[in-house]
């Protein structure tokens, strides 16, 4: 079978993939596993030196692998840029950290001698999007090589040219062959890769139901895994808060990766005193938006990433507006140009019962929610089955913490844009998954957290 790159700006083929086979996948297992052998004796400072001349490649090669990106999913080239900036800082942040964080934990006991060690496991899969396609692989794949892991890489359909460039980024830093692998496979081989006894741990970052069967597959097989799945993030503006700051910030919380990500804010949820204010000035920021091609950095926004986001996104909005929702600005998709471009669009009056309260919106739509005060806002933001990320904004610290406690998110931000940090813990509660990312949580995942006593 054939893997197929579209670029979403024009929607033309931009190359086919041959699938790696069966047997191709269970060779690469097989070596993977053999070099895990060597690599888990290669200590922190040989680790170290190969991720940093990673980092430096990332720099050095930005212009054409944010280009690349672009062209595969339709990021903004700006964006795209900032991205891959962001894996080389990722990179050096394990590489000067993870020789400390995985250092051996002396406890005191009366058992004699006795420590904690942090061994690595061997071959993890790691299944990825496209949305982030070079930062989702990086966050998984510093850490789980610095605590001396080798990856398999299984990623989306139709970023396999990022793919590839992830794997030559490695070879080049001078990687041992095998320590990372891009299997250019479909979603049907995920399950026997999971099963086969060689792969030690699986992640992924995905949809809630991609989460479902990988989740199904692992407990089945007795394997760790992370998820990473879906969110739906309320962004609460109290009656207090700093506007200045909320309503550009809004906008780019929504808007960012042209609405394809898991932690952008969709549900909106406004004080009901300032309602009008904030509605008024989001829908006058928004209308402003340039969209188009992506390669153009005067543009803000450019396509989804396949002809399918479209379709579903439209359907969410329609059935909204079907069920009460008005629509503010947008709305629809831009059938004036090739491509599979949405209108960036603003829905008021968003009530349960409709997808836009209930569902997560995958693309350039916000919902613009009532809140009678802070108490009732909460109520609202907790009203989702997922829990990724949450902002609050407000000028009373003191009550913004307060309500933080009470959000059951994995994370909250007060007053600042919902974003991932190497030094801070990444993940989720309810749907939108278990288990973390980044920082020294996320390293200690997929290591062995092994007891040693001395009598």
């Amino acid at each position: 079978m054939a893997l197929q790159s579209i670029n979403p700006a024009t929607g033309k083929l931009l190359k086919n993939w041959v699938e790696h086979s069966v047997a191709q996948v269970d060779d690469y297992v097989v070596k993977a596993h053999e070099a895990f052998c060597g690599w888990r004796r290669s200590g922190f400072s040989e680790r170290s030196r190969l991720l940093l001349l990673a980092a430096q490649i990332l720099e050095k090669e930005k212009k054409d692998l944010a280009r690349l990106m672009s062209d595969e999913m339709g990021k903004p080239i700006l964006q795209a840029k900032a991205e891959i900036e962001k894996c080389a800082m990722v990179c050096v942040y394990y590489a000067e950290n993870a020789e400390k964080i995985l250092a051996p934990e002396t406890i005191a006991t009366d058992l004699g001698a006795s420590y904690v060690r942090f061994d690595p496991l061997g071959p993890i899969l790691a299944v990825m999007p496209w949305n982030f396609p070079f930062w989702q692989v990086f966050r998984f794949a510093a850490p789980a090589l610095m605590a001396g892991n080798v990856c398999l890489l299984k990623h989306s359909s139709n970023v396999q040219g990022c793919a590839t460039a992830i794997e030559e980024i490695f070879r080049q830093a001078g990687f041992p062959e095998h320590v990372f692998a891009n299997l250019r496979v479909g979603s049907a081989q995920v399950a026997a890769l999971i099963a086969h006894p060689l792969v030690r741990a699986v992640t992924l970052t995905g949809s809630e139901q991609a989460g479902r069967q990988v989740a199904e597959q692992a407990g089945r097989n007795l394997k760790k895994v992370v998820l990473e799945l879906g969110g739906s993030d309320p962004f609460i503006v109290l009656a207090d808060a700093p506007m200045e700051i909320c309503l550009p910030t809004a906008v780019n919380a929504r808007m960012i990766n042209n609405g394809q990500s898991c932690i952008a804010a969709k549900r909106f949820i406004i004080e009901a005193k300032i309602l009008d204010r904030f509605q008024t000035e989001f829908v006058a920021a928004v209308s402003a938006l340039k969209v188009g091609d992506p390669l153009d950095e005067s543009n803000d926004l450019g396509p989804l990433a396949r002809a399918d986001l479209v379709d579903e996104l439209e359907r969410q909005v329609q059935e909204s507006v079907r069920r009460g929702a008005r629509i503010l600005i947008g709305g629809k998709r831009l059938s004036d140009r090739p491509g599979f471009y949405f209108q960036p669009t603003v829905l008021g009056d968003v009530q349960p019962g409709m997808p836009a309260y209930d569902e997560e919106l995958f693309g350039p739509v916000a919902a613009l929610i009532s809140a009678r005060d802070a108490e009732n806002a909460v109520r609202i933001a907790n009203d989702t089955p997922f829990g990724l990320g949450a902002s609050i904004w407000t000028r009373d610290l003191d009550q913004a913490e307060k309500l933080a406690v009470a959000i059951e998110a994995g994370m909250v931000f007060i007053n600042g844009l919902v974003k991932s940090d190497s030094r801070l813990p990444f993940g989720g509660v309810k749907r939108s998954g278990f288990g973390r990312e980044l920082s020294h949580y996320g390293i200690k995942e997929f290591v062995n957290i092994k007891t040693v006593v001395i009598s």
